[in-house]
């Protein structure tokens, strides 16, 4: 058996015995969120009652367009503020920790619209993720030894990263200059520099070359092969059912459904809601290339 087919039966075997519906225990929950509800006006963007995440496992957000995923994430990661509920990460109560305290607890995020700062070098970029650095304090900063052999170490570790990435003949240039599928890459490994337990990638195929796309997935199940847990939102189906163990269903705002990619193949509710629309828009689609 190859190692890839190993990881994937390791994280069959976790999801083993759990049943497919909404607000299901898992056998080792890292996140797990409770009556998590966000309104807007008179409009409730969010409105999960409990929901855990499968350490070690890669889930999918997936849901209609309005459904709440992208708030969902806001508000789990600390940027934007709930009106009621609770989560904990790896055991600890993290609701109304802000962002930075967030993904130094190691649950990290990258976005639809990606937050390089396009007029540093994609270096720079990367030396940014790492945390506690002594020259960020006033003291650290006067004491030269401390910081530099820092950096050096830093320095190494992004290289190493973009050499994973595919971004290391990139490191000098301003990141600015990097295709849309090279900027998610730069989220990516930027993320890795925090040592993260658990990522959250919001759409990461959005707006990707399909060149890019085998990449971006290889990287993401690599990422579950050395034991972190993926949570991410994704509307390309084929993507969704390729590489995910879990998948949690949201509309309205409400977890809806939740199981293996089987299941949720299956599930009408989930059909009459999402899959169903998804496949009349491909149907037009297809019709209007045809024309």
């Amino acid at each position: 058996m190859s190692s890839d087919e190993t990881t994937v039966s390791g994280a069959e075997d976790r999801m083993a015995g759990v049943d497919p519906v909404p607000g299901v225990g898992k056998p080792d929950p890292i996140l797990v969120a409770d009556g998590v509800r966000r309104s807007f006006g008179g409009l409730k963007a969010v409105d999960v009652d409990h929901l855990e995440v499968q350490r070690g496992t890669i889930t999918a957000l997936i849901g209609p367009n309005g459904a709440g995923k992208s708030t969902l994430f806001n508000l789990l990661t600390g940027f934007d503020r709930v009106d009621e509920g609770r989560w904990s990460f790896e055991g600890t109560a993290i609701n109304g920790r802000r962002g930075h305290q967030v993904a130094r607890s190691g649950m990290v995020r990258t976005f639809q619209l990606t937050k390089a700062l396009t007029r540093m070098s994609v270096l720079d970029n990367m030396l940014l993720g790492a945390q506690g650095q002594f020259g960020e304090r006033m003291a650290g900063a006067l004491w030269r030894p401390g910081w530099a052999r820092q950096e050096r170490a830093n320095t190494e570790r992004a290289s190493e990263l973009l050499e994973r990435f595919r971004l290391v003949d990139k490191r000098d240039d301003m990141a600015g200059s990097l295709s849309g599928g090279q900027r998610k890459l730069l989220e990516m490994a930027r993320s890795l520099m925090t040592e993260p337990s658990m990522i959250m990638l919001d759409e990461p195929m959005a707006g990707v070359n399909p060149a890019l796309v085998q990449s971006l997935l290889s990287h993401i199940t690599s990422l579950r092969d050395e034991g972190r847990t993926v949570l991410f939102v994704e509307h390309d189906m084929d993507v969704i059912m390729g590489i995910s163990d879990w998948i949690v269903v949201l509309a309205q705002g409400r977890v809806i459904a939740e199981g293996r990619p089987s299941d949720i193949k299956s599930d009408k509710q989930v059909i009459d809601a999402y899959l169903g629309a998804q496949e009349d828009e491909a149907a037009e689609s297809r019709e209007g290339d045809d024309g």
